[in-house]
């Protein structure tokens, strides 16, 4: 029986994560054995950092809604309470981009959160 020789295979899955490793500074991209590694740490990092982005932005816009809140003499915990009881169910993606572009509008959820406080 004659033996397998691996050289086409070996060739084609060095040539696939060297491709991938591309962009990455100096031996981390040209030798294979250093590039499947940091080619596993980036994919490692590209996951987890999927999930923190989320986190991220979403402390992103608290900080605006509080922010805007802040200049009707509010606390963003007050005024979520106020839109939850006003009845009012933005989401804080579109809650802080309207209180970054458009502040009469946001004013105007600010005065319904107040007024279903009491």
């Amino acid at each position: 029986m004659s033996r397998v020789k691996r050289g086409v295979t070996k060739h084609a899955r060095h040539k696939k994560v060297l491709e991938q490793a591309k962009g990455f500074r100096g031996r981390n991209s040209k030798a294979y054995k250093v590039a499947s590694l940091r080619l596993q740490k980036g994919l490692a990092y590209a996951y987890r950092d999927r999930r923190t982005k989320k986190r991220t932005y979403r402390a992103l816009w608290i900080v605006r809604i509080n922010a805007g809140v802040r200049a009707f003499g509010l606390t963003y915990s007050v005024f979520m309470n106020g839109l939850k009881k006003a009845g009012i169910e933005l989401d804080r993606k579109v809650l802080a981009d309207i209180a970054l572009k458009e502040p009469a509008t946001f004013e105007g959820l600010v005065k319904q959160a107040q007024s279903a406080l009491g």
